[in-house]
């Protein structure tokens, strides 16, 4: 019997959404959104691996959907969210030259200049959320950023990802288990919110794989000689560790709530497992980490598959993928629907399956 690569898992992964939506289909559909961010730039690198141009295509198409013939587009302009999408912008450029994609970016790119602040200058996650820093954030935000600035060298770019970066880990790391609460309040006012940290109760597993995923995305691009670098590094090293101090024993996997898996009610959940592969893989590939931490990386890529892939009627799903979530309580996470081939875990599955073969050659 074949085995089955990581890349050919991967173009499953990418197949199984592309016969189920078009471009124009892809959910939520006709928005500029992150859920179809996250999945498109997976989809981009198993083009980059494959040379297949109908993923290119498919992202093309996406995007050319949204953006008209002179870079006009309707996005969200009060939340980090939005910006996500823009890396796509970067690869579609160089590939076609055509510069609607970064009249597109500037406009992106100006939303930095307008987004509400807490008082020490850190970006409020949504309009609707006042003074509060989501871990997603800066996943959101950040690797875009230092792509505009490989662009179109605005080196104040980077001094504002190292600022936002440093506010997060200062108010959303907890030292003892070296694992970060999902979001932070300062006025201490959400039902949530800690009254003396205005930290959220819990570690949600995605959230904290958004983090990392932002921290190694981030050091690709960050230029060698930045001072912060080191600092990054260093926050990496000592992640990885933390997060596979909470792997399950059995599956591999990681749970919903990441330090509650003893609870009955916490359950395994498909993508911030998907992110942690990916943080590891990448970290032992550029260097970060020791490349003994491949085999919890591995392990937990063959939990998913082994626990949570189906293949049914010759159609590859991903289970166990938490939809959408805000910050909460432990009640709240554990609650939360957990859905089949949603976006956010298909293209974190895609994700981690090209680091861990990349990582493993």
């Amino acid at each position: 019997m074949k085995t089955i690569s990581m890349i050919e898992t991967a173009e499953q992964a990418c197949q199984a959404v592309m016969s189920t939506y078009t471009p124009e289909e892809l959910p939520p559909a006709g928005i500029w959104h992150y859920h179809q961010g996250v999945f498109l730039e997976g989809m981009l690198r198993v083009y980059e691996q494959t040379g297949k141009e109908e993923y290119f295509q498919y992202v093309k198409s996406y995007v050319d959907l949204l953006v008209d013939e002179e870079g006009n587009f309707l996005f969200a302009r009060e939340e980090l969210d939005a910006i996500q999408v823009g890396i796509l912008l970067f690869p579609l450029y160089r590939k076609t030259g055509d510069e609607r994609y970064m009249i597109a970016a500037k406009k992106l790119r100006s939303l930095y200049r307008s987004f509400n602040k807490t008082t020490e200058g850190g970006f409020w996650h949504k309009d609707k959320y006042p003074y509060q820093m989501w871990l997603d954030g800066l996943y959101m935000a950040g690797p875009f950023a230092l792509m505009y600035n490989d662009h179109f060298h605005e080196p104040e770019l980077i001094e504002q990802v190292m600022y936002q970066e440093k506010l997060m880990r200062m108010h959303t790391k907890d030292e003892e288990t070296g694992l970060f609460y999902h979001a932070w309040d300062e006025k201490k006012q959400q039902p949530w919110a800690n009254p003396e940290t205005g930290c959220s109760p819990e570690f949600w597993s995605r959230s904290i794989g958004w983090y990392g995923t932002a921290l190694i995305d981030i050091l690709d691009m960050l230029p060698d000689y930045h001072p912060s670098r080191a600092e990054l590094i260093e926050e990496i090293e000592a992640l990885i560790p933390s997060l596979l101090h909470f792997q399950d024993e059995k599956t591999g996997l990681w749970h919903q709530v990441t330090h509650k898996g003893e609870a009955e009610d916490n359950w395994l959940e498909s993508s911030g497992t998907s992110l942690f592969i990916y943080i590891i893989s990448k970290a032992v590939q550029n260097g970060y980490a020791d490349a003994s931490y491949l085999v919890q990386a591995e392990k937990a890529f063959d939990g998913l598959v082994e626990h949570m892939v189906e293949t049914e009627n010759g159609q590859w799903k991903l289970n166990g993928i938490c939809v959408g979530t805000s910050a909460g309580v432990y009640d709240y996470y554990v609650s939360r629907p957990a859905s089949a081939n949603d976006l956010h875990g298909v293209g974190a599955f895609i994700l981690a399956a090209m680091a861990l073969e990349q990582a493993k050659k």
